[in-house]
């Protein structure tokens, strides 16, 4: 089992920035590629981010490209891991609930989501 733990949300202008964070722990957790997915009021869930485990590779939805980094702590310890996410020049429209995933990186395996974080943008 993962547990995963956002942190880091809150109100700012447009403009501003924000340093999401994800606590990420689990005995099997290099078996995980962690991310951040985002729900917005009446919307679907969406993917903004992702790390392989190992931290090599990133990628990112086209409407956060250039403006947020996603990266991972470099702690040899393989079964704590923390991921960030780095949100510069927020709009109003990034303004939603800001959660971490544990994706199974095998071919059938449980997910984990937290429990989200809010992250509110005013124009």
């Amino acid at each position: 089992q993962v547990q995963v733990v956002e942190s880091g949300g809150g109100l700012v202008q447009a403009g501003g920035a924000l340093r999401l964070s994800c606590a990420a722990s689990g005995r099997r957790l290099s078996l995980y590629n962690l991310g951040w997915y985002r729900q917005a009021p009446g919307k679907e869930r969406e993917f903004v981010a992702s790390i392989i485990y190992n931290g090599s590779t990133a990628n990112y939805a086209d409407s956060v490209k250039g403006r947020f980094t996603i990266s991972r702590d470099a702690r040899s310890d393989s079964t704590k891991k923390t991921v960030y996410l780095q949100m510069n020049s927020l709009k109003p429209e990034d303004t939603a609930i800001y959660y971490c995933k544990a994706t199974f990186r095998g071919s059938a395996g449980t997910d984990y989501w937290g429990q989200g974080t809010q992250v509110t943008v005013s124009s």
